[in-house]
């Protein structure tokens, strides 16, 4: 059966100009002619409850499969280490490659502020789908890009010479860059990072960019283009989009034992816990607590910091909630101090949130502007 999959393709372009995401007509050409469904190759996983059920393209059909590669979304195709062509029973776990969805690889690729004649660094080739937009909408000489997982990036690079795409493909820590084609006048990542790595900022020229997803071990992300500076320095301020990357894969969150309760210190708490449901709110908490993970329960959020086996954990009690703290730090007067701190600002949202890398690379996130209330990173 014969699909016009270019018809598919301009509808998928289409519907991102309706959003407003997509205003740049060489990038929407990108989308119109780079074919997705070569980039998923042979299987992808379908989230169904806590499994991942994995599809194949020969399975469903050609039109099926091209409707779902030409669809706004994005698709998993390996689950810890497993592609989901070789998977032949539904499987559970943590995603670790995917195919982005192609409204958001437009986002960031507009956001970077790519034009004619740039050059750019990907963190993160993955399936390659994001590595042939931008050289299509740049050419091959422009775009170099880095994949960690030596055999994703080998798809990768069969996927774009059939596409008809040869950019420098690099296989390595994205999270060194690459000064051997430095320097760039951009770092796009499709990965996210805890800090941003000092070898990007002194791979891109002065007045380049880095545009990446900011994010940590309690998952929580924020979307930011930086502009490096003559000094070595970098600074910008986060978008508000509520987007999200897997980490980078020396960001990743370490192993944690089995979890048990302790009661530890009790008190009465200050913030209401339904605060981390709100996207700012949440990355504010992380900020605080950079080391801790998050899991949610039927009674509210336990925060758990793996180094030290601090934790804590709130329940309901009468009209408010008692908060339980064990361990050498006090997770929950972190996270309240920050969330205070915030709510006295007006609780803005992420919008009003910036960032400033300086010249001995010590990054500080703040409100408002750089005097305003302000976190460290864990850099």
């Amino acid at each position: 059966m014969n699909v016009d999959s270019g018809q598919y393709r301009r509808e998928l372009a289409g519907a991102i100009v309706a959003t407003g995401v997509l205003t740049d007509p060489a990038l929407r050409e990108a989308v119109e002619s780079v074919p997705r469904e070569l980039f998923l190759g042979e299987a992808v996983y379908r989230p169904e409850g806590a499994a991942w059920v994995p599809v194949r393209r020969e399975e469903v059909g050609e039109a099926e499969w091209i409707g779902m590669a030409c669809a706004d979304r994005t698709w998993v195709t390996q689950v810890d280490g497993l592609d989901a062509d070789r998977a032949d029973v539904p499987v559970t776990g943590s995603p670790t490659s995917s195919s982005t969805l192609p409204s958001l690889v437009v986002r960031m690729l507009q956001l970077a502020d790519l034009r004619e004649g740039s050059s750019v660094l990907e963190i993160g080739t993955g399936t390659g789908y994001s590595t042939a937009i931008l050289a299509h909408r740049l050419g091959d000489g422009r775009v170099t890009s880095v994949e960690y997982d030596p055999g994703v990036a080998r798809r990768a690079a069969a996927r774009l010479d059939a596409a008809g795409y040869s950019p420098f493909l690099v296989v390595g820590d994205g999270l060194q860059g690459h000064k051997e084609r430095a320097e760039y006048d951009a770092v796009v990542a499709t990965c996210a990072v805890r800090h941003i790595p000092p070898s990007w900022l002194w791979q891109v020229r002065v007045g380049g960019t880095v545009t990446t997803t900011l994010s940590g071990w309690m998952l929580a992300s924020g979307l930011i283009r930086l502009t490096v500076a003559e000094d070595g320095s970098a600074s910008g301020r986060f978008t508000g989009d509520p987007v999200s990357y897997m980490p980078a894969r020396p960001h990743e969150r370490p192993p944690r034992p089995a979890f048990f309760r302790r009661r530890g210190i009790t008190r009465s708490g200050r913030v209401d816990p339904v605060v981390l449901d709100d996207w700012t709110g949440h990355f504010v908490a992380q900020l605080a607590a950079p080391s801790a993970e998050v899991m949610t329960t039927g009674d509210g959020p336990v925060l758990v910091d793996v180094a030290t086996g601090s934790q804590a954990w709130t329940e309901p009690s009468g009209s408010g909630w008692t908060v339980h703290q064990h361990g050498p730090l006090r997770l929950w007067d972190q996270v309240e101090e920050a969330i205070l701190l915030w709510q006295g600002a007006g609780a803005p949202d992420q919008s009003r949130f910036g960032m400033t890398v300086d010249a001995e690379h010590a990054q500080t996130v703040w409100i408002g502007s750089p005097d305003g209330p302000s976190w460290q990173l864990p850099a």
